[in-house]
């Protein structure tokens, strides 16, 4: 199979990929795309694998994973190391279930200061902002109190 042909600059790159040039060199530092060689005298030129290996770092930073991680999925790439990339996902799906958890909590939270300062009859005193000098956890229920 013939190598793909390297004809993009970094800057081709960069607006195939939609990211920066800068990003592009950060990840080059970090290991995550490899640095193309520099011809004596020129520029150095990607090829379209190079575009797929960014999309597949942004694809996997959406779906959570840090850059560490994105290594580690990195290395197995060729497909053989399906149970390992399986465990890393798993992982990563628990940790999102655990912050969708927080934030329902978050969000049950609010939801209760916002009607304390809706029925709060206090001009003196904002439930919201005194529940937030006290422990959020023993914030009385009731609005009138």
């Amino acid at each position: 199979m013939p190598e793909a042909t390297k004809s993009m600059t970094i800057g081709t790159l960069a607006k195939m990929a939609d990211t920066h040039v800068e990003t592009i060199r950060y990840y080059q530092r970090r290991g995550l795309v490899e640095v193309p060689d520099k011809p004596f005298g020129g520029i150095r030129r990607y090829d379209e694998k190079a575009v797929a290996r960014l999309h597949f770092i942004r694809s996997a930073q959406w779906l959570g994973f840090s850059l560490e991680e994105v290594g580690e999925l990195l290395k197995l790439e060729d497909g053989t190391h399906c149970d390992e990339a399986r465990t890393l996902a798993e992982h990563k799906l628990g940790d999102v279930r655990s912050k969708i958890a927080g934030l329902q909590k978050m969000e049950a939270t609010l939801d209760d200061l916002v009607g304390r300062c809706r029925c709060s009859r206090d001009p003196q005193r904002c439930p919201m902002i005194h529940s937030l000098y006290t422990d959020l956890s023993d914030a009385p229920e009731n609005p009138d109190t």
